[in-house]
């Protein structure tokens, strides 16, 4: 009988670790935003067309995963001739890697309001181990949909973007376009309760 309850408990903890809470980014308050130096000042910009799904339980990081896609051709710097030149085979090579993912592998805890995804970032054939360090601005039930909570995140990170090979080889970029690209990301995330 002892034995039996035994496996029925550690049956529940597996699943129990399988269904992190999914959460649906809410796309139109949510923005993928960057910036990178231009010899001395920073040059920001965003991607505007991307997608993702969350699942995110404080308890149970074992469970909790992200997948995040972003189309390299929805570049938006304001300025059309700079974005299409970032499309082009002297940065992204959007025509051949069309999009930069991110798939977690685990997340652990730094405190109640601070996480960290860790994941591998794919941009052009290059994948890199990455940590996303995650703060949680907030947690509320919907005012206008019923039944519907509300979680705020930002991810703010720096990536070194020749470890991608993007903007390798050309002089011009290589002396004028600083290495450190600085990433900020602040999204809203909902779920049915």
């Amino acid at each position: 009988m002892v034995f039996a309850v035994a496996i029925t408990a550690l049956g529940t903890l597996s699943v129990n670790a399988q269904n992190a809470s999914m959460w649906k980014v809410d796309k139109s308050h949510t923005s993928v935003n960057f910036s990178v130096n231009h010899f001395f000042s920073a040059v920001t910009g965003k991607f505007t067309d991307f997608d993702g799904t969350v699942h995110f339980d404080p308890n149970n990081l074992k469970g909790s995963k992200a997948d995040f896609t972003v189309a390299v051709n929805s570049i938006d710097t304001d300025d059309a001739k700079r974005d299409k030149h970032l499309q082009s085979a002297d940065f992204f090579d959007a025509a051949t890697y069309s999009k930069i993912t991110f798939t977690s592998t685990k997340f652990t805890k730094n405190s109640d309001k601070e996480y960290v995804m860790h994941g591998k970032l794919t941009i052009k054939d290059k994948t890199k181990n990455v940590k996303l360090p995650m703060k949680i601005t907030g947690e509320m039930e919907h005012p206008m949909m019923k039944g519907t909570l509300i979680l705020g995140v930002v991810i703010d990170t720096t990536i070194d973007r020749t470890d991608y090979g993007v903007g390798t080889g050309d002089w011009a970029a290589t002396m004028v376009v600083g290495d450190e690209v600085r990433i900020h990301i602040p999204m809203e995330l909902n779920r049915k309760q």
